[in-house]
C-alpha cells in the first residue's frame, strides 16, 4: 500500500545526499566499526587475499590490485580478464567487479583509498585525475614485465611498511602517483575480452539495483522490489534470470535484492537523523512495523537497536 508523506515528515528528513557503503569488497559491506576504518590501508595478498567475489555494490573507495601471483578471472565491468601474468588493476568506487581464482598461490599487493583521502591529497587527486587509470577502462588493467615486477614490488613494500608510521599517510600518496605514473609509463595495457550474454544480463541486474537503492529519497521512495519487477524491467523472465544469478553467485534474486535493501537501511540508520517511519518509506514499506519486523528479522536486531549500538 502506497504511503504519502505528511510536510512535515518531509521537512524533518535529512535534505542531502547519502554517503555510498562503504568497508572492503564483502557482498554486505556495513559493519559497525565501519566509520572507524583508516583512510587508506594496503594489504599482503599472501596474508589477507582476496577471495573469490562478486563485488556488486558500489563502495566508497578506490581500489589498486597487484596480482604477481594465482591465476584467473577477472572481470571489470563489461569487460573478462584472463590473469596469467602479474597485472595490475585500477578498479573506480563505481565498478562492478568479480574475481575468480583458477589456479596457483595468491601473490602481490592490494590497497583501499576512501574518496575523501583523495581531497586531502590535492598532489594525489591531480596525478590521479590527469592519468586517468580508474575511469578509462581501456587503461584500467596494465600487464607488468617480469623485468619491471621487481621495482612495483619494492613501491608495494615501502607502502606497506609505511602503515603506522608517522607521516605514513603522505608517504602512501607519494608512493601511489608514483605506481600511478610507473604504470602509465609502461602502458601495456590489457585487451580484454567480452564477458558472455549471461553475465552481461547480471551486469545489468546489478547496475539496476544499484541505481534503484542509490536514489532512495524522501521524494523518491525505491520503485522496485521484487524479483518480477527488476526482471520485468529489463525484459527478462523471472525464472531465467534467477537461474543464472543462483549459477553464478550462489543466491537468487531475492536475496540480492533483500542484502542490497539491508545494507541501504544500515546506511541510512548510520549516516542520517531520519526517523524511522521516514526510512521504512524510502525503502518501500507500508509501515513501520513491517520495517522494524523485516530488519529484526535479517539482521537480529531492531532497527534502533542497531543504530544505539553503531553511535556509542
Amino acid at each position: 500500500m502506497e504511503r504519502k508523506l505528511t510536510t512535515s515528515m518531509k521537512m524533518s528528513m535529512d535534505h542531502k545526499a547519502i554517503d555510498r557503503l562503504r568497508d572492503f569488497p564483502e557482498l554486505t559491506p556495513i559493519y559497525r566499526e565501519a566509520h572507524d576504518r583508516p583512510p587508506i590501508k594496503v594489504f599482503n595478498r599472501e596474508i589477507e587475499d582476496c577471495r573469490n567475489y562478486l563485488s556488486a555494490n558500489r563502495r566508497d573507495f578506490y581500489k589498486i590490485l597487484m596480482i604477481a601471483g594465482g591465476k584467473g578471472v577477472f572481470t571489470l565491468g563489461l569487460n573478462k580478464y584472463l590473469i596469467d601474468t602479474p597485472t595490475l588493476l585500477f578498479i573506480h568506487p563505481n565498478d562492478i567487479i568479480s574475481w575468480q581464482k583458477t589456479s596457483g598461490e595468491s601473490a602481490g599487493y592490494y590497497l583501499l583509498f576512501k574518496r575523501d583521502f583523495i581531497n586531502h591529497h590535492p598532489m594525489l587527486k591531480a596525478t590521479l585525475e590527469r592519468l586517468n587509470l580508474f575511469k578509462d577502462k581501456s587503461k584500467s588493467v596494465i600487464r607488468i614485465e617480469d623485468r619491471d615486477l621487481p621495482g612495483f614490488n619494492r613501491l608495494w613494500e615501502s607502502m606497506y611498511q609505511e602503515q603506522g608510521n608517522e607521516l605514513g599517510y603522505d608517504a602512501i600518496q607519494a608512493y601511489i602517483q608514483l605506481l600511478m605514473i610507473e604504470s602509465a609509463r609502461k602502458s601495456n595495457y590489457l585487451v580484454p575480452q567480452r564477458t558472455d550474454e549471461e553475465y552481461d544480463h547480471i551486469h545489468r541486474f546489478f547496475g539496476l539495483l544499484e541505481e534503484e537503492v542509490s536514489q532512495i529519497n524522501y521524494e523518491n521512495p525505491i520503485r522496485l522490489r521484487t524479483a518480477q519487477e527488476f526482471a520485468f524491467s529489463l525484459n527478462l523472465h523471472p525464472n531465467y534470470l534467477n537461474r543464472i544469478l543462483k549459477k553464478r553467485t550462489g543466491q537468487n534474486v531475492s536475496t540480492h535484492i533483500k542484502g542490497r535493501l539491508l545494507d541501504e537501511c544500515k546506511a541510512l540508520l548510520i549516516q542520517t537523523t531520519w526517523t524511522l517511519d521516514q526510512i521504512s518509506y524510502a525503502v518501500g514499506f507500508s509501515d513501520q512495523p513491517n520495517f522494524n519486523f523485516f530488519f529484526k528479522r535479517n539482521t537480529g536486531c531492531t532497527p534502533n537497536a542497531f543504530r544505539r549500538g553503531v553511535s556509542q
